[in-house]
């Protein structure tokens, strides 16, 4: 049977008063040797504070809730890694939902807006999202988190949003896009596919958007875009279309010109996809069907996810700082009001799928 606070108090000798304002994290505080006797005595007797009184005492419950698109992913668990640090070091606990489960019956979206709508039931003092945004939000999702914002919490997309009054993490997608490009035509490739992720992603449309932009700085354009699902398997699907697809002439045995790479063609195609999950997929896409990375085809991803060092060949890439973008995120969250917004760059890493030696 659970320890009643009135128990503690009548232990330590303390009004009931003095011993919530001790155990439930009150502003206003007894002397220190009461305070101790207090704690003492809960400690004796196996109390354990209750949660939601603490938040009354407080006015703040402690909680930051995480909303991200697959647990499993290294691009999100190294973001809440980060998210997970500053929340400490702010004395709040992390609460996690992933979205990538939507129940048979329900409509899109219904994940996310249940994971928000759970963390507000919970009263959090903020809400972080990580997952890529909607090009269209889900009204329902804008809705509740504008009362959520209204009512003192506050919420923090990581990328461009349109929810109104939500603080932003600025990701440098499209410039990061266009400078991997940018690198990769300096050592001399002109032939590009792009694997592009979902349409209605903020992300994968802004990447894209890089992509072709850095292209068409040099006079070029992709050879094909290729749609999926922004993930390993979504990588894989889109390369085999890919390859099944009138554009796989481009990857024909080229006789005299040296295989699947060979000069009549302008080189290897190099395919560019929208995260590096993606590209690992397009990886093992390729060596089903016999080609070789890099001499047939070369492959470029985007993050820099932390599971890369244990594929090889190294994957080309734009590195983001994905820790640090957590970090940023909950920094953000729980900061005093005023700042309302913050931004992140990387760079590009050349390895041996892409350009690099």
């Amino acid at each position: 049977m659970a320890v009643k606070l009135s128990e503690v108090a009548r232990h330590a000798g303390v009004s009931l008063a003095t011993a919530s304002r001790v155990l439930n994290g009150s502003s206003r505080t007894p002397a220190a040797g009461i305070a101790e006797k207090v704690k003492a005595a809960a400690a004796e007797l196996g109390y354990v504070a209750n949660a939601q009184a603490q938040a009354l005492a407080r006015q703040s419950t402690g909680l930051v809730g995480l909303v991200v698109h697959d647990i499993a992913d290294p691009y999100f668990s190294t973001i809440a890694h980060g998210v997970q640090q500053a929340a400490l070091a702010a004395r709040h606990q992390v609460l996690l939902a992933g979205t990538d489960l939507e129940t048979a019956d329900g409509a899109p979206g219904d994940a996310e807006l249940a994971a928000v709508n759970a963390f507000i039931s919970y009263r959090t003092d903020a809400i972080i999202l990580a997952a890529s945004r909607l090009l269209d939000e889900d009204p329902r999702l804008s809705k509740a988190l504008a009362q959520y914002i209204g009512n003192g919490g506050r919420v923090v997309a990581i990328g461009a949003t349109d929810i109104p009054k939500a603080q932003v993490l600025s990701v440098d997608n499209h410039d990061g896009a266009s400078a991997l490009v940018g690198a990769l035509l300096e050592r001399g490739r002109r032939r590009f596919a792009i694997l592009a992720g979902p349409r209605e992603r903020n992300t994968a449309r802004i990447r894209v958007a890089g992509f072709t932009d850095g292209l068409a700085e040099a006079g070029l354009e992709p050879l094909t875009v290729v749609h999926g699902a922004f993930t390993s398997q979504g990588g894989y699907d889109a390369t085999v279309e890919l390859l099944d697809s009138n554009e796989g002439r481009f990857l024909s045995s080229g006789g005299d010109s040296g295989g699947a790479g060979g000069s009549e063609y302008g080189g290897p195609l190099c395919i560019l996809a929208a995260n590096d999950v993606m590209a690992l997929g397009a990886m093992a896409a390729l060596r089903s069907r016999g080609l070789t990375i890099p001499d047939d085809v070369e492959v470029a991803g985007f993050d820099d996810i932390p599971t890369l060092r244990d594929h090889f060949p190294g994957l080309t890439t734009y590195r983001l700082p994905l820790e640090e973008m957590g970090r940023l995120a909950a920094e953000l969250a729980l900061s005093p009001a005023g700042q309302t917004s913050a931004s992140v760059t990387g760079r590009v890493v050349l390895r041996e799928s892409a350009g690099g030696q």
